[in-house]
């Protein structure tokens, strides 16, 4: 599953990535074995490159696997020890926690003098400064300090020389020439550490910016276990990646004036760092749904069709669909929409909702069928024709067409709501029409 969340982040990556004319480094930190499989991994690949993050593009750098670079990790920290940036600790949270007499209070520092050296329950420590602020200049949140009293000397490497998360990350970004860090907020409670650790490494820190949470309707930090998070699942529904760009970018940024419909080659020339609201944003699917709604009616017919046909049974004629495609395109929101639009038009007989149903065959409804049909042996079967036919049999019981169409529509369709009306039995022909309304009737008179 690939966030939402991290999808924003990576575009804005990716905006950065293109305008520099620098590297987009995708790396996958794999070294908790358990929580990584090559399926996943490619996973995040085909989510990225559906967003337009392709292996493809010269800009594109990676994947690389942070569990091969584990070497060069335990170099690092061996070579922070040496040079006394970092000591070996044999205390357990147990031993701490009788010291000072309290479950909240972080590491003592009670090793940092000892001498020891490497081995059998002894992780590796950096030795933070005593006193002063470690700064972070980020440039959405501009200046963030980290009091080095509050920052205890934190663990880089196990007992066993693995190296922890935090070491690896910097080790990593020095080596692959890392610029600029653009990253979630909760990530920013690492960054003091890491602030310390790349001067310590003998590189320069690089350029901070941690983007604004993504929240629910209820303002809470969006969740796998609870909101629809997985980009796949977008994709999957029928979201046009086109789409979900534009409004994963709007997601703290915007490109300025009231314009917010704008395709990638407008509005990554436009992004800028500094531009980035810190304030959480709001992940509204009703208004992604809206963009999305927009961007299908903006494709042409053609493509309309080919983008609609994974959502369509193999079995059906893409000819007949293609005869109601360009109404059918103003009617859906997302593309997985599309079957329910037009299924009648290749099903032996209609799937009816009930609802529907209850709603539309209401008394009336017979002789409404029973004048239709009678005028449907011979009437000229195109659209304008079928209306007219409907029209005057409504007028003849007193009823405005659309309240004389909902019964045909029903029992033609299955449904309430669908594509027009006339057009679709235009479609469906003369004969299943007639069928459609007799099964109908059948139905109604029990």
């Amino acid at each position: 599953m690939f966030h939402v969340g991290g999808a924003r982040s990576a575009l804005y990556n990716w905006a950065l990535a293109e305008q520099s004319g620098g590297k987009f480094v995708l790396r996958i930190e794999d070294t908790d074995a358990a929580r990584n499989r090559p399926e996943w991994t490619e996973g995040i690949i085909s989510a990225l490159a559906w967003i337009g993050i392709s292996a493809e593009s010269p800009v594109f750098e990676g994947p690389y696997f942070q569990s091969e670079f584990e070497a060069q990790h335990r170099a690092a920290a061996e070579k922070l020890a040496a040079e006394g940036k970092a000591y070996y600790c044999e205390c357990t949270r147990e031993d701490v926690v009788a010291r000072t007499g309290s479950e909240q209070r972080g590491y003592d520092g009670f090793c940092r003098d000892r001498g020891l050296g490497p081995g059998p329950g002894r992780a590796l420590r950096f030795r933070t400064p005593d006193d002063g602020v470690t700064v972070v200049e980020d440039v959405i949140r501009g200046r963030v300090e980290f009091p080095n009293a509050a920052m205890e000397d934190f663990v880089i490497a196990r007992a066993d020389g693995s190296p922890l998360y935090v070491l690896a990350n910097a080790v990593d970004d020095i080596e692959q020439r890392i610029t600029h860090v653009v990253r979630g907020e909760e990530h920013l409670t690492n960054a003091g550490r890491q602030q310390l650790l790349w001067p310590a490494l003998g590189a320069t820190p690089p350029v901070w910016a941690h983007l604004p949470v993504i929240v629910n309707e209820q303002r809470k930090k969006l969740s796998k276990r609870r909101d629809k998070v997985a980009l796949e699942s977008y994709r999957d529904e029928g979201y046009l990646p086109e789409a979900m760009v534009n409004y994963l970018m709007l997601l703290g940024w915007g490109p300025g004036g009231d314009r917010e419909i704008m395709p990638w080659s407008e509005m990554m020339p436009l992004f800028r760092l500094e531009d980035v609201n810190p304030s959480s944003a709001f992940f509204d699917e009703k208004k992604l749904r809206a963009f999305n709604g927009e961007y299908i009616r903006a494709l042409p017919l053609e493509e309309f069709v080919d983008r609609c046909r994974p959502y369509l049974d193999p079995s059906w004629d893409v000819e007949v669909f293609r005869r109601v495609a360009e109404l059918a395109q103003t009617r859906v929101a997302v593309l997985s929409e599309i079957r329910d639009n037009v299924d009648f038009l290749f099903l032996d007989e209609p799937v009816f909702d009930q609802a529907s149903w209850d709603k539309a065959m209401k008394p009336g409804a017979e002789e409404i069928l029973t004048g239709y049909l009678a005028r449907l042996e011979t009437v000229p079967f195109d659209a304008d024709s079928l209306k007219t036919a409907l029209t005057e049999v409504g007028a003849e019981h007193g009823l405005k067409l659309g309240k004389a169409q909902a019964p045909v529509r029903v029992a033609v369709t299955g449904r309430t709501v669908g594509l027009p009306l006339f057009e679709s039995i235009e479609v469906l022909g003369r004969e299943r029409t007639i069928e459609r309304l007799r099964a109908a009737l059948k139905r109604l008179q029990g």
